[in-house]
């Protein structure tokens, strides 16, 4: 149980008067609400969407009042476990509870109220940010008037769960992760190996066999005249400097409680099915897949469409042709720029 909640969250554009042009952006697994702009002493990484954010684009700031919020759990403002306790002022750590999408979506409401914003005109994300992006419709339908799912699913698979649960063992049978107790540890001397070898698995299955092949090929580092164990070839570099990356920017109890939280995504839990949770939906929706996404299947994006048809829900659907795999969705700008812009559009113009 919380009993006290921060929320980091970030904007770009006005809000009109009557607030009806706000669209919430949703973040995926390792994001944060710094969507659009460059980096800076609190902000260890440039905007992840920042090709689609800003006048002109598809997220057009000269149009719409942007909003990304930091999620529940995280660890970039947000209440998560690296966050002081209340009772000792202590970071939370082991204390902290398992969460779920729902209760990242009931935290941006929150948001949403103390912006003054009773209604969305969008809501957008992918990956674990589409996750976000369902709930948000059929938790709060009168608060949504259209939604976009990227690359994401109304219920995560057991392929999904099964990569889950080896990155999130990859952290904890990391001696240092001390149970999720390691705040007191000197510089240097958390669980970062184990958070970068569950970044190296995630990464190796976000991409696709063709963008791999395409990239690296058999290409090596070292010379490998003589078989050795540890001579290496450029893609084994190229995990390495993602889990690093990674490591000095995350947390690794925020990767497990937002990892677990994608675990126990769906919308049909507690409701009587998919199809009847999202009879519940009253506004229109963009479901958008990358063909070469292996994590999340462009199968799932099809299901997803299904079941919208069979609950009567109005949408659009598109495909992203990508070699990229899942991060399609944060590469192949060219592509969702004109999809997303132009759902945007249909729907600003249908508010007027």
């Amino acid at each position: 149980m919380l009993s006290e909640i921060d929320v980091a969250f970030e904007t770009w554009g006005e809000l009109d008067p009557d607030a009806g042009n706000a669209v919430l952006l949703c973040h995926a697994l390792t994001g944060d609400a710094h969507a659009a702009g460059s980096l800076s002493p609190g902000q260890p990484t440039d905007g992840w969407w920042n090709d689609l954010i800003g006048p002109g684009k598809a997220l057009d700031t000269d149009k719409y009042f942007v909003v990304c919020a930091n999620v529940l759990g995280g660890c970039q403002g947000t209440t998560g476990p690296a966050s002081p306790h209340p009772d000792d002022g202590l970071p939370y750590g082991s204390r902290f509870p398992v969460v779920s999408i729902r209760d990242m979506v009931r935290t941006q409401a929150c948001v949403a109220d103390h912006l003054g914003i009773d209604r969305w005109l969008s809501v957008v994300g992918g990956s674990m940010g589409g996750m976000q992006v369902l709930e948000w419709a059929v938790m709060y339908p009168e608060r949504v008037q259209s939604f976009a799912s990227i690359a994401s699913t109304s219920e995560a698979s057991p392929m999904q769960i099964g990569w889950s649960e080896v990155g999130r063992l990859a952290i904890t049978l990391d001696p240092k992760w001390n149970g999720g107790d390691y705040y007191g540890a000197a510089d240097g001397d958390g669980p970062h190996e184990g958070l970068m070898l569950a970044r190296r698995i995630a990464q190796i299955h976000y991409r696709s066999d063709q963008s791999m092949s395409d990239r690296f090929g058999r290409a090596t580092l070292d010379r490998m005249d003589s078989f050795r164990m540890w001579d290496r070839f450029q893609v084994e570099s190229y995990l390495d400097h993602h889990g690093q990356k990674l490591a000095r920017r995350f947390d690794a109890n925020s990767y497990l409680i937002l990892n677990k939280a994608m675990d126990l995504h769906d919308v049909g839990r507690g409701r009587g099915g998919t199809v009847p949770a999202l009879s519940r939906i009253r506004s229109e929706g963009l479901v958008v897949t990358v063909d070469s996404d292996q994590t999340y299947h462009p199968r799932q994006q099809n299901e997803l469409c299904r079941d919208l048809d069979a609950a009567g829900v109005p949408f659009d659907y598109a495909e992203i042709n990508s070699d990229h795999g899942h991060d399609g969705f944060l590469m192949e700008f060219d592509q969702l720029d004109p999809m997303l812009g132009q759902f945007l559009e249909d729907q600003f113009k249908g508010d007027d």
